[in-house]
């Protein structure tokens, strides 16, 4: 797919279009076993705290349940998304999602020795981008497998970190994959044919769906669920209903 240039704005597609897409229904199932299969560590790139939840928090509970390592690469502190609200400036905001990442971690499991906080700028990562690309190669290891946004969900952040995580796979020999998420907010859920020439869809028991539904929830700021906020959340409810799903895509 070419670069997309979409406004992510209004409320996108309904989650019942998704559920009548026959795209999306057509992608084969890949177990997660199978997704994890001999490697060393699953290592996570979240362009902001509550991506890496929203993109694979299933696969990571997966792998820690198969006692695989996983390690979350949090490149911005999300600071700058309401920045037309008073009450919620850039370093309140800093501190809060920060918080939401950690109580988010450890209601999948994990601690902060799980989490590498790079606290890029917020709505700049494209500026940083190759700095970016050197700081995750040199986190990478033989037997890793990196997952990070895909490069065309067109948040710009997204698809920075994206571009940036195919890079230092590839100086690494590390294999990759990447997952949509504001990609649901605008790709066609009636076209004829899938946006990937491979992707699959990766089941999660009723389990996992649960522990990412209340990962989910911990990210308070991004749900509207915090006093003295005067407008409409990042992530209401038609937007995490898409994420609730009992699988998540993953590309590549």
């Amino acid at each position: 797919m070419d670069t997309v240039t979409v406004p992510i704005s209004g409320p996108g597609n309904r989650e019942v279009d998704w559920d009548r897409s026959g795209w999306l229904r057509a992608l084969p199932d890949r177990e997660a076993g199978a997704v994890l299969a001999d490697i060393r560590r699953l290592v996570v790139v979240s362009p902001h705290p509550d991506d890496e939840v929203l993109g694979c928090g299933g696969l990571m509970q997966a792998a820690l349940d198969q006692d695989i390592d996983v390690h979350v690469v949090s490149v911005t502190d999300g600071e700058a998304c309401y920045t037309d609200q008073p009450l919620w400036p850039a370093a309140r905001l800093r501190d809060a999602r920060r918080r939401e990442l950690a109580d988010a971690m450890r209601l999948l499991g994990m601690d902060a020795t799980h989490v590498t906080t790079l606290a890029l700028p917020d709505g700049a990562v494209a500026t940083h981008e190759a700095d970016l690309a050197a700081a995750l190669a040199a986190q990478l290891v033989a037997g890793d497998l990196l997952v990070a946004p895909w490069i065309h969900d067109a948040h710009p952040d997204h698809d920075a970190t994206g571009r940036a995580a195919l890079a230092a796979a590839a100086s690494r020999a590390v294999n990759v994959l990447q997952y949509p998420v504001w990609a649901w907010h605008w790709l066609d859920p009636h076209a004829m044919t899938a946006p990937w020439s491979a992707a699959a869809r990766i089941p999660l028991s009723a389990t996992l769906l649960r522990r990412k539904q209340r990962a989910l929830d911990a990210f308070a700021t991004q749900t509207g669920a915090v006093d003295g906020l005067a407008c409409a959340p990042i992530l209401p409810e038609h937007v995490t209903a898409r994420f609730r799903r009992p699988f998540e895509v993953l590309i590549g």
